[in-house]
């Protein structure tokens, strides 16, 4: 009897000492938007840093869409409910930092917590995109992506075509593709996901096109949007054409809900999608998949210059004590190790963010192994990013990319050309880009 009275007591012991400890760990709220396979991984890496050490307490919340992540993350501020770290996508930096008093820049959290952060250790167009007019980082560089061409090598074998060596330019898409449709290998040569992000956006800054003005939008909200150009316009209008002559097939607006399954299915040899859909793909594929860069229109000075990213960064929000933004510095200088950026970087698809993560995933042979899984990074490093291909900056640029892909739909359908598109989207973004601008003076 005494023998258990020993064990009951150092049972309870050892509950209280655990209790106690879970206790005096410095708790911190991360809202995300990644479901599915990529939730679980984005949760394996807040787990791994709550185990690396016994101080703080990461606890990810999935909150919907990334546009209902950072809507959600912006009302419960202003409710002072709000999370300390929140995920938002590329496109919403510019409401992110119009949001003054509301975020904590990431470059003076970490000197204010004295934790490492070296923001010459990111790639440049990373820093670019995420860092003010004076070079300080805002927020921290986590999941970044951009688009690359994924291609049936089965069919291009079957076709005739050689597998290593994917279309470069637009005019070999479509000699491409109509040799795949005239054998009988598939029956469409390729298709896209996210029309705006991949078709305009990218488009524009792989040709060094300006997407607006003021370094598209990088030097102030009195920017205004003048992608209506020729080539932007011929582009949609060429894509409407090989629609039509079965070359390319609409995936929807949007995401492009319907581009992906026609790519597995077989039916289109080839499909535009983001750089972390890798593991996607080679999930859902039955057949060998080749990568390769987005194509280019060679008649265009410039082109190729490099493609743009997307994805998101984690930005803190005020209203939290010292304490906690101790424990928020402690995780992003986590964040930061090249082991833990390599491991996500192979695990997910998305791009390796750091030279030294990069570095150390080609030394573990990781590339050589997974023929293709550089040809992102390749892609957006193959020049030195310009002002029109730095990135872009816009308040409402969530709403403007609905409005694009809008306007690229009414193209595909035969309501509108696309020089018409082009102009209508322009005047109704700068009309968005106006109302922006007014509510953050």
């Amino acid at each position: 009897m005494s023998n258990e009275k020993t064990l009951s007591a150092c049972a309870l012991a050892a509950v209280m000492l655990f209790s106690t400890n879970l206790q005096a760990k410095t708790t911190v709220n991360w809202w995300h938007a990644m479901g599915g396979e990529l939730g679980e991984m984005l949760e394996e890496v807040a787990h791994s840093f709550n185990d690396s050490q016994n101080e703080y307490e990461v606890i990810p919340s999935f909150r919907g869409t990334y546009t209902e992540t950072m809507t959600g993350a912006i009302a419960a501020f202003r409710a002072r409910q709000q999370p300390h770290i929140v995920q938002v996508f590329e496109v919403g930096t510019g409401t992110m930092m119009a949001a003054e008093g509301a975020i904590y820049p990431i470059y003076q959290l970490m000197a204010d917590n004295q934790r490492t952060f070296d923001k010459d250790a990111y790639l440049p167009a990373v820093v670019g995109y995420y860092t003010d007019p004076n070079g300080n980082m805002l927020s921290f560089p986590f999941n970044s992506s951009t688009p690359i061409m994924y291609y049936n090598r089965d069919v291009f074998s079957a076709a005739g075509l050689d597998p290593e060596t994917p279309p470069a330019t637009w005019n070999d898409m479509v000699d491409a593709s109509r040799k795949i449709i005239d054998s009988g290998a598939a029956t469409c040569g390729f298709t896209t996901s996210w029309p705006s992000w991949v078709m305009l956006e990218n488009f524009s800054a792989w040709h060094n096109l300006p997407l607006g003005t003021q370094d598209n939008g990088f030097n102030g909200m009195d920017t205004e949007l003048i992608f209506n150009n020729d080539s932007v316009a011929r582009h949609w209008d060429n894509l409407k054409q090989w629609q039509d002559s079965g070359i390319f097939k609409w995936g929807g607006p949007g995401p492009g809900p319907d581009a992906a399954p026609m790519f597995y299915s077989g039916e289109c040899a080839m499909f535009f999608g983001s750089s972390a859909s890798r593991a996607g793909v080679l999930r859902n594929a039955s057949f060998d998949v080749g990568f390769g860069f987005q194509p280019y229109y060679d008649d265009i000075e410039g082109a190729p210059q490099n493609s743009i990213i997307g994805g998101a960064t984690l930005w803190v929000l005020r209203g939290h004590s010292d304490a906690e933004y101790a424990a928020v510095s402690a995780f992003f200088e986590y964040l930061s190790q090249p082991e833990v950026q390599a491991d996500w970087h192979q695990k997910t698809g998305y791009l390796p963010i750091t030279q030294a993560a990069f570095e150390l995933t080609a030394s573990q042979g990781y590339y050589t192994a997974n023929p293709g899984a550089d040809t992102s990074i390749k892609q957006m490093t193959l020049n030195t990013p310009t002002a029109n291909s730095k990135g872009l900056r816009f308040g409402n640029f969530v709403q403007i990319r609905d409005v694009i892909s809008e306007e690229m739909e009414a193209v595909m359908t035969g309501a509108k050309s696309g020089q018409q598109a082009a102009d209508s989207a322009v005047r109704r973004g700068n009309a968005l880009l106006r109302e922006f601008e007014a509510a953050n003076r």
